[in-house]
């Protein structure tokens, strides 16, 4: 049997910061997931979106270190249009989430924007069109 894709895991400091940064971008996170050490979503598609608490990592792997930098994984949220990336950016940074770059116009023909989830981890919000 050929190994498949199945998830995207996420390691985080505070369980509860980070799934409600995620459900504010239309992540179906469980309603009672912020009590559990563990944490899945369903994607699009058939992936899962994973959560475990830095906790959870060191009671599997004793010698566990939380990896340095925020840039070790990227995740991108696609818009319906240009005005749907400016609201969603809004939306975060008036919720309190870190907007890393504001939305604009990318070179290569999309609506772009970047907010920092509360990790640190830079999440690409962007449409197709520059309307």
């Amino acid at each position: 049997m050929t190994p498949r894709f199945d998830s995207i895991s996420l390691v985080t400091a505070d369980l509860a910061a980070s799934l409600a940064f995620y459900r504010l971008l239309g992540v179906p996170v469980p309603d009672d997931a912020a009590s559990l050490p563990h944490v899945e979503a369903p994607l699009p598609g058939g992936l899962r979106l994973l959560w475990d608490t830095e906790d959870v990592m060191r009671s599997i792997d004793p010698d566990w270190k939380k990896p340095e930098g925020g840039d070790r994984i990227g995740l991108a949220f696609r818009c319906d249009d240009a005005a749907d990336v400016d609201a969603t950016y809004d939306g975060l940074v008036a919720a309190g989430y870190t907007g890393s770059m504001k939305p604009w116009n990318a070179e290569w023909g999309q609506r772009y924007a970047v907010v920092l989830d509360p990790d640190g981890l830079g999440v690409s919000i962007f449409a197709d069109d520059l309307a």
